[in-house]
């Protein structure tokens, strides 16, 4: 089974930061598999900008080898690869200043009938100055979109800041703020388990949900980011966006329709429903956590202080949390979240466990009834499985246990999932945002978040220590155990 691939208008990308990281891995990698599957059309251009001095065959070469690095052997097609490239144009320009932006401007005078894409790979320091060169030099279009990646901010008012000097230059349905998260084929099949199924739409609620678990693990440290993670740490560069994004299409009403605004509107009202956290009670439902040395797929790590090279520092590398949603649907039901680097396995899941049955008919030689789960697993494996109890085969009497219904994407659909970068990048095109934070979205973000920064600070809860290669901080299992449940990597 194959989805049938339909070709956007045409268009020029202009990539800001465009021989930076996230441009080799992601975005390049991501435009030539759109390319390769005939979604790009002859007249789009890829417009890579930086202050580094390159040719245009320069910037070429640069994108063979991200692409060649990055991609899976088995994926290239020369022939296409080559093609990819030719899209490549380059532009040497300083963000802060007036070199290079007359000829960006030539680049692009003749191309002002097609979509016209801005994305900023960079620093969110440098959005205000883009922009503001953006519209000196007369470069937007009716058909122009700006692309702004994480972080948007460090806190709710500096968040306000950028998104009020880009919003002096963008129209708002101009304005896309990416969470790759949510190009994920997984998430977006949360809306489709929920919505296009009878089977769970009635029983996602309170009544029927014990409690909901979001996990999102790394077995890798800090690497090259070291400079910006000490000052953002793991609430605020995981949390902020990628969980409460997730925790927001798990917990949102039905929205009148597959749209932006429709959507939008209903993960909003979830973010101002999550109850508060400061120093009454961030010490009972918080846990920090940061690591040390240990041992990872049976190789010795180094610690965090080591990685960033200092002595001291209170930067939290795992974040545990209690969340709770004040509203009909979800009231009672807790969200437990915990993300964190050098765990014991790169894992993104989100564990929803039912409520157990009332009552058994069975008596215990049946053995124990478990409750229901389903899981929703982001990466590696992309897919869905939900746990029921059966009758064990054979003649011995009623012998129940309980077995998974696993659903591999992968398997099902005889293709791997595309990069979620793919899918968004194509939607930006298109101009659809659906997938896409409102600015709404991002401020109600940090008004959870900012008074748990607060808290921290007033009351010093400072990280606990963590062995690389563990789950975390025993603090955080006795977070879940104190409410008499387990996470999911600890059940049976």
């Amino acid at each position: 089974m194959s989805s049938r691939t339909i070709q956007v208008a045409p268009f020029d990308l202009v990539v800001f930061g465009g021989t930076g990281d996230l441009a080799a891995r992601k975005l390049l990698p991501a435009l030539y598999h759109r390319d390769h599957a005939g979604q790009i059309p002859d007249e789009a251009r890829i417009i890579g900008v930086s202050r580094r001095a390159l040719t245009r065959e320069g910037y070429a070469d640069f994108v063979r080898k991200s692409v060649r690095e990055f991609v899976p052997g088995n994926a290239i097609d020369e022939a296409v690869l080559e093609r990819f490239a030719s899209r490549a144009d380059y532009r040497a320009v300083d963000a802060t200043g007036e070199a290079g932006w007359s000829d960006l401007a030539q680049v692009l005078a003749d191309g002002r009938d097609r979509t016209r894409a801005f994305y900023f790979a960079v620093s969110p320091e440098l959005f205000a100055p883009l922009s503001q060169h953006i519209q000196e030099f007369h470069l937007i279009t009716p058909q122009s979109r700006v692309v702004l990646e994480k972080p948007i901010g460090k806190d709710g008012d500096s968040a306000q800041e950028v998104n009020e000097a880009v919003g002096k230059v963008f129209a708002e349905n101009q304005i896309f703020r990416i969470d790759h998260y949510l190009g994920k084929e997984t998430v977006q099949n949360l809306m489709a388990l929920r919505f296009a199924n009878r089977l769970f739409e009635p029983l996602w609620n309170s009544g029927n949900i014990d409690h909901i678990q979001i996990t999102v693990s790394e077995d890798i440290g800090v690497g090259e980011r070291g400079g910006y993670y000490d000052t953002s740490g793991a609430l605020r560069d995981m949390v902020q966006n990628h969980m409460l994004q997730l925790v927001t299409l798990i917990a949102m009403e039905p929205p009148d329709a597959y749209d932006s605004e429709s959507v939008r509107d209903e993960k909003l009202k979830v973010l101002k429903a999550l109850k508060r956290i400061d120093e009454r009670n961030v010490e009972q439902v918080t846990v920090r956590g940061q690591y040390r040395a240990g041992s990872v797929a049976s190789k010795p790590v180094q610690s965090y202080l080591d990685d960033i090279g200092r002595e001291e520092s209170n930067t939290e590398t795992f974040v545990a949390i209690k969340a709770e949603i004040a509203n009909w649907r979800w009231a009672g039901v807790p969200f437990y979240l915990r993300t964190g680097k050098r765990l014991a396995e790169r894992v993104s899941e989100i564990v929803v466990n039912f409520r157990h049955i009332s009552h058994s008919i069975f008596d215990h030689t049946a053995g124990r009834i478990h409750h229901n789960r389903l899981v929703i697993r982001l990466q590696p494996d992309e897919g869905v499985t939900l746990e029921v109890m059966i009758k064990d085969p054979g003649p011995g009497g009623m012998r129940l246990r309980r077995i998974p219904l696993d659903m591999s994407f992968a398997e099902t659909f005889g293709v791997a999932n595309p990069d979620a970068y793919e899918r968004l990048l194509m939607d930006v095109i298109r101009g659809n945002q659906t997938l896409f934070m409102s600015r709404n979205e991002v401020a109600a973000a940090w008004r959870w978040i900012d008074p748990i920064i607060a808290a921290w600070a007033t009351t010093g809860q400072r990280p606990s220590p963590y062995s690389s290669g563990s789950w975390g901080p025993s603090a955080s299992i006795a977070l879940i155990e104190r409410d008499g449940r387990t996470w999911f990597e600890d059940s049976e």
